[in-house]
């Protein structure tokens, strides 16, 4: 019993390390933080000038539309990492099997222009 306890003490080591690294990264910037605050630091932020609106203003849905083709097309494009890593053992198939999904995500893409999806005006 003691052997299999012996087997999980470096685990218990780094937690302990892990806990009193993010205890201190918690506690060290109440500790040695300036606490002299002035109007100007107190104020509001909105890419360097003041707020002139209510922050749950409603958002134009293009945004939201541009936001999720992003996502779409990122998550999209990672399935060519494995592909890639697996070129050679998957052959000819799977060329042409990626081809036809780069072909959907082209098509998908020209749709969207087409549409003016991805501008603003």
């Amino acid at each position: 019993m003691n052997a299999l306890l012996l087997d999980y003490l470096p685990v218990i080591i780094f937690v302990a390390v892990a806990l009193v690294i993010a205890g201190a990264l918690l506690i060290a910037p109440f500790l040695v933080a300036f606490k002299s605050p002035d109007p100007e630091k107190l104020s509001a932020y909105e890419c360097g000038f003041n707020a002139f609106d209510d922050a749950r203003m409603k958002f134009d849905v293009r945004f939201y539309l541009v936001a999720i083709l992003f996502i779409i097309f990122d998550l999209e494009v990672s399935f060519l990492f494995p592909w890639a890593v697996a070129f050679r053992q998957i052959g000819l198939f799977g060329f042409w099997t990626m081809m036809a999904f780069l072909g959907v995500l082209t098509v998908g893409f020209i749709y969207e222009w087409k549409k003016g999806a991805l501008e603003w005006d």
